[in-house]
């Protein structure tokens, strides 16, 4: 099966990473060339859980490479969603598309290019964090589901044989995947994670399992992740954890010495994703009349974050 991996960041280097080393062939796609030139020559290293690993993966700019791809798996911030769409759509649109992206609307910026019958959706409690340019630590383990994003009468056998081939993928890459049915149930009971933890750890700068050791950080999660619960069953969503709150605190513990990915963003002075995480349930619940004060207060305090990282005090100590 040959293998496209759209987003050369932390969880993108680890699928691409572990792909290969499966036997599968695959290919990264980057956006800047002088990075892409790099690790393309020096390939991928993942350490951590099984130790060290490094492997040759190809890596370019040349989206027409992935015009042969099978399966093309979308690794990349959920506000690039869109351009992903539109270069797919280019080169290679009956791909089947995995989106194995963080938050909420994903699934939806696909959909508005690409074919939905080849649209796919997936989320992962398997940690990674950026070490550098093809380097990436292997930080926790955890459970991935995927599911059908637009199911669609008279497709469902091909639509189930393209599920049923990426479930197989990935598995063989040791990422244990379980097939679900409804995508809308999957993708919120990955934001219940997203929500109770990226957003905290990038304020406080705490790996993911600290937020546990602190009666502070632990009551916040906690009323984070109660108010996502209310909003997304007025949605009618049904999570796929019978207890979402327990859920969270375990990836916080499978996934312990991890950076969130929202932490990475905010040390390296980039855009975060908080506006498809923890501001989709200020949307919703403003919509749904259903109040979220805990997950506005994090949507504003990340967002002035990010406005202010030219003029943040340095830290050093007071005279």
């Amino acid at each position: 099966m040959k293998i496209g991996v759209i987003g050369p960041g932390a969880m993108g280097c680890l699928l691409a990473g572990k792909l290969a080393l499966s036997g599968q062939e695959v290919i990264l796609l980057d956006h800047q060339e002088q990075r892409a030139d790099l690790v393309d020559r020096e390939g991928l290293t993942i350490e951590g859980i099984k130790g060290l690993f490094r492997i040759k993966v190809p890596v370019t700019v040349n989206a027409q490479r992935l015009s042969e791809a099978d399966v093309i798996l979308v690794c990349v911030k959920a506000y690039d969603s869109r351009i992903v769409a539109q270069t797919i759509q280019r080169v290679n649109q009956e791909a089947t598309c995995l989106t194995l992206q963080n938050g909420v609307g994903n699934m939806e910026q696909l959909g508005e290019v690409l074919p939905w019958k080849n649209i796919f959706g997936g989320i992962t409690s398997h940690g990674a964090t950026f070490l550098g340019p093809g380097h990436v630590r292997h930080a926790g383990e955890g459970d991935t589901f995927i599911g059908c994003g637009y199911p669609e009468e008279g497709l469902a056998e091909e639509q189930n044989r393209k599920l049923e081939a990426a479930g197989q993928m990935l598995n063989q890459a040791g990422f244990m995947t379980q097939i679900v049915p409804l995508i809308k149930n999957l993708i919120w009971s990955k934001l219940l994670v997203n929500v109770g933890i990226n957003a905290l750890t990038a304020l406080t700068r705490l790996r993911n399992g600290e937020l546990l050791n602190y009666p502070g950080t632990l009551a916040i999660l906690e009323e984070a992740v109660q108010e996502a619960i209310l909003v997304g069953k007025h949605k009618g969503i049904e999570f796929i954890f019978e207890e979402p709150l327990a859920q969270v605190k375990k990836v916080c513990q499978f996934t312990s010495a991890n950076i969130s990915s929202m932490l990475q963003d905010v040390l390296k002075k980039k855009r975060t994703e908080v506006d498809y995480i923890n501001g989709v349930i200020r949307e919703e619940g403003a919509k749904a009349r259903i109040p979220t004060p805990v997950n506005t207060v994090l949507t504003l305090l990340v967002k002035t974050l990010e406005a202010s990282y030219d003029r943040a005090v340095g830290g050093e100590a007071g005279a």
